[in-house]
């Protein structure tokens, strides 16, 4: 029996319901357009954010030439304009999911190799997810209609500054009957399945930036040295989950195909520190780099220096002065 989502926010006056009423009604009512008419609407927001206003377009350029020095200014245009193309993509297909079937959902999704993750939980074992900001990662929660129902599907969850969007995306994310997990709460609930002798699938997006008190590893990911997040390495030795890597590859616009993978052999739990998260590193790169379109380029991945890393470093300790920045 899959578990729903519990509110993780906090409750609305009688304003903000209103408010949050109408965002919903008009998102839902959007959705119930057809995929083919919603992408009519995706080229008309590519028009606008890319040729007319630009968005990110300094941040995507410089990240795609950091990331592909070989490439020459021609192919870095021709990546550029379709990584466009599908960041509009993203937003109707995300809206879509508002009130999209799961059959339907799982037509454009096709899963491989679940038997992998499957196996694991008949066991009596819990299964970690490593993916990346890659493809549309809103969509891939139609795994938990793939996943058998002894597992209890997850997403870790980090709250989004506009309180209307970031309900209405809890609201998204839980319609196939996943979860959202806070990052301050994954600990207490891994235990309490733990307790509870559940098996949890829990997928990770674990490319994204660390708090400069949160850098413990870097790695050479895309030609720069990044400082990456290993959380969900830590999680997976300590409760002998199973690590997996999602393959994504998207055959054409609207479809994905996803692969499980397995990350490293076993469950990890006696490997060496940050060896699965190098492992899944090589992986992302790997998917990136056959369809670099895809990924965000958007974001600033690579906002936090060594250099700055290190200056901020207390000799005696070897922790972090200040928190954040």
């Amino acid at each position: 029996m899959k578990e729903t989502s519990k509110p993780l926010y906090r409750p609305f006056n009688i304003i903000e319901h209103f408010l949050y009423g109408l965002l919903f009604c008009f998102i839902y009512l959007l959705s119930l357009t057809p995929l083919r008419i919603l992408y009519v609407l995706a080229d008309f927001l590519y028009l606008i954010a890319y040729r007319m206003i630009g968005y990110r377009t300094r941040m995507v350029r410089k990240n795609l030439a950091n990331s592909f020095p070989e490439k020459n200014k021609e192919e870095l245009k021709k990546i550029e304009q379709r990584f466009y193309h599908f960041l509009c993509n993203y937003i109707v297909e995300t809206i879509k999911l508002m009130s999209i079937s799961r059959k339907s959902l799982m037509r454009r999704v096709q899963m491989r190799d679940i038997h992998l993750i499957n196996d694991e939980v008949h066991k009596g074992k819990s299964v970690n997810l490593f993916m990346g900001h890659y493809g549309n990662w809103e969509w891939f929660t139609v795994i938990t209609c793939y996943v058998t129902p002894k597992a209890q599907l997850g997403q870790i969850y980090h709250p989004l500054e506009n309180k209307y969007f970031d309900r209405l995306f809890l609201h998204i994310r839980s319609r196939m009957g996943s979860i959202s997990v806070p990052m301050n709460e994954i600990l207490r609930t891994r235990i309490r399945y733990k307790q509870q002798g559940r098996p949890m699938v829990m997928g990770y997006i674990a490319d994204q930036v660390p708090f400069w008190n949160n850098i413990h590893y870097w790695t050479d990911f895309l030609h720069q040295d990044t400082p990456v997040l290993t959380g969900a390495e830590t999680l997976t030795k300590r409760f002998g989950d199973t690590p997996f890597v999602l393959d994504v590859e998207c055959p054409r616009r609207g479809y994905y195909n996803l692969r499980i993978v397995p990350l490293v052999e076993g469950d990890g739990h006696d490997l060496p520190d940050f060896e699965i998260t190098e492992s899944y590193f090589r992986a992302l790169e790997k998917n990136i780099q056959r369809q670099p379109e895809y990924w965000l380029w958007s974001h600033n991945r690579w906002k936090r220096t060594r250099e700055v890393w290190e200056k901020m470093l207390d000799p005696a300790t070897g922790k972090i002065i200040l928190s954040k920045a």
